[in-house]
């Protein structure tokens, strides 16, 4: 049985070189390229066609969601794996949408990292419902309530909303959208109501919870 070949990127020296070690002693895999950044680790995908890719989540960028995004673009059959010391709701949904074989955290054993390639090497989603079931669940909550906003305010509103998240002033407001502090004012006024919050920093931490999702608004 040959070895799957595997590349290993992560931009901590220390993560790094233990993950490369732990691979180098199972017969299973061939660690063909160690890389501390996205440029090196999608380089590595190209040229080396390995069997699989375990990245780090958060590299700077190119980031592994771009990376895997390129994988899956270039239709190349390498299969790809998140390690990440912490996973968002989102990052985990937009993972698995954008293609991910595994996600697993760096807390993790050494011997549920090992299960977790070879499963993927097998052609098995590595998904654990521990992390996946509630990100799912609460991130189709999330897109009910962003519903709901984009029902009740204007898109003006909205644009108002995100500013104030932004940490902008009224007149800052009124200057970026080319309206005046008294139109600014007015808006926040029916954006309380319509959203139930009182003041401007409730609604702040209201639309900083759901900012990127929003984001499409600021124009």
């Amino acid at each position: 049985m040959r070895s799957l070949s595997i590349i290993v990127a992560d931009d901590h020296p220390v993560v790094l070189g233990g993950l490369v070690t732990l691979l180098s002693k199972d017969k299973s895999f061939k660690v063909v390229a160690r890389c501390a950044d996205g440029v090196e680790a999608i380089a590595a995908i190209r040229n080396l066609k390995p069997d699989l890719a375990l990245l780090d989540m958060n590299m700077p960028s190119p980031n592994g969601l771009q990376i895997l995004k390129a994988v899956v673009a270039e239709n190349l059959a390498t299969r790809v794996i998140f390690l990440a010391a912490l996973l968002s709701d989102q990052e985990i949904v937009s993972a698995i949408s954008a293609g991910a074989y595994g996600l697993i955290l760096k807390e993790a054993a050494p011997e549920t990292l090992i299960t977790c390639l070879r499963a993927v090497a097998a052609g098995k989603k590595w998904h654990p419902a521990k992390l996946v079931d509630g990100a799912i669940e609460r991130s189709r909550e999330s897109q009910a309530e962003i519903d709901r906003i984009e029902h009740l305010l204007t898109r003006r509103e909205i644009e108002v909303m995100t500013r104030v998240a932004d940490g902008l002033s009224n007149k800052d407001v009124g200057s970026e959208l080319n309206i005046s502090e008294g139109t600014v004012k007015m808006h926040l006024h029916s954006i309380y109501n319509k959203v139930g919050v009182s003041n401007r920093t409730s609604l702040a931490n209201f639309a900083i919870a759901y900012r990127d999702r929003l984001a499409a608004h600021k124009v």
